[in-house]
């Protein structure tokens, strides 16, 4: 059965601030692959070959770090294997048998890199290495990285299907910075762990050199290299409300290539509250007018000259009662474009009027009434 919808159509959006736009203002980077991102909203501002698949190296490890995370297990001991400490590459020379916590664990394989840790992570977590890289893939597609294959927790070059895209590498970091817990670490400069073999801590400082000072609007990442992949990079950057993630492939001159694309993301876009929560101004109907709200706002990023493409166009069911009571609870959608491209749809609710309290003397009349009979026959 169709239904009926009244259509109102609200256009344009209100800015305070505009920059001239270009998702192309980035400019060229040295990169072979590269993306630049919106956290809030995901809206790409710049790609460059960003679905194309590659090696990825030690950005890997932002998926096994987040699966330590979302495990619970940060605060249990792990027991470090041979093969883990065996692990080749970069490393926190974790001795075989000694233990140590898995969140001291996470902080050696953000900062560091430490190849070793992310063994000791895998089999810990997954029950071994071959169950984590299960639950790698596993996450990735429910992230929706759909050109994304995991061999390994540490990105190292031991298989040939260990791969995903600047674009994929995007979506999992956008992903695991609504967790608290990774923010935190991958935001680190430096972290001290005990060490059960000597009389001295272990100390870890972070290799982001973004982050260490080189731009003072980083908030984290995770740096890569092998022979094969060369340098990979993925860090994030705020500035006020407004963050970014940079992503690049194979990219010789990754550290200019990050901060170049985040200086002309800030200074090209702005972050626009498209519609407000609460009640719905401007519509017109009757029946819906004042009683109509959204439970949240949305915020995009835009460029001045995209002020006149934003249209918001609100749907809404036609009543078939003006009963209060038969009205759902949501009674249509906001649709909002850029230019013919509808990117965010929200739910509108309608709001009901509260329900009178009866009094103690009412129920007790209602009561009587029914009791005596009169309220059935009259």
């Amino acid at each position: 059965m169709k239904r009926k919808w009244i259509i109102v159509v609200l256009l344009g959006v209100l800015l305070l601030n505009h920059f001239p736009v270009s998702a192309d203002a980035v400019g060229s980077v040295s990169a072979r692959n590269a993306i630049l991102m919106e956290q809030e909203s995901g809206r790409v501002l710049y790609e460059k070959n960003a679905h194309n698949p590659e090696r990825i190296a030690s950005i890997t490890k932002i998926m096994t770090a987040l699966l330590a995370i979302e495990s619970g297990k940060l605060k249990e001991q792990v027991k470090v294997s041979e093969r883990a400490a065996g692990t080749e590459g970069s490393s926190l020379y974790l001795q075989s048998g000694e233990k140590i916590l898995l969140e001291d664990l996470v902080y050696g394989l953000m900062l560091r890199s430490g190849n070793d840790a992310a063994v000791a992570i895998a089999e810990h977590v997954g029950g071994s290495l071959e169950g984590f890289v299960f639950l790698m893939n596993k996450k990735a597609e429910e992230i929706g990285m759909e050109n994304t294959h995991f061999a390994n927790p540490h990105g190292l070059d031991d298989h040939e299907d260990h791969f995903s895209t600047a674009y994929d590498m995007a979506l999992l970091t956008r992903y695991a910075m609504n967790n608290e817990t990774y923010r935190t670490i991958a935001g680190t400069k430096v972290h001290r762990a005990p060490n059960p073999n000597e009389s001295w801590d272990r100390v870890w400082k972070n290799k982001n050199r973004l982050l260490n000072g080189l731009y003072k609007h980083s908030t984290g990442g995770k740096t890569g290299y092998t022979k094969r992949a060369k340098r990979t990079l993925v860090s994030t950057a705020a500035k006020d409300d407004f963050e970014l993630i940079a992503v690049t492939l194979n990219g010789p001159d990754d550290w200019n290539d990050h901060i170049h694309m985040f200086e002309s993301g800030f200074d090209d876009y702005d972050i626009a509250e498209i519609v407000s929560k609460g009640t719905i101004k401007g519509i017109k109907e009757s029946f819906y007018k004042g009683k109509v709200y959204l439970d949240h706002s949305f915020d995009y990023p835009l460029t001045s000259e995209e002020e006149d493409l934003v249209k918001v166009e609100y749907k809404l069911l036609k009543p078939k009662e003006q009963d209060d009571r038969e009205i759902p609870d949501i009674v249509g959608k906001a649709e909002i474009y850029l230019g013919d491209e509808k990117i965010k749809e929200l739910p509108v609710y309608y709001k009901h009027q509260p329900e009178e309290k009866k009094s103690f003397f009412d129920f007790f009349r209602n009561m009587f009434t029914t009791v005596i009979g009169l309220k059935d026959n009259g």
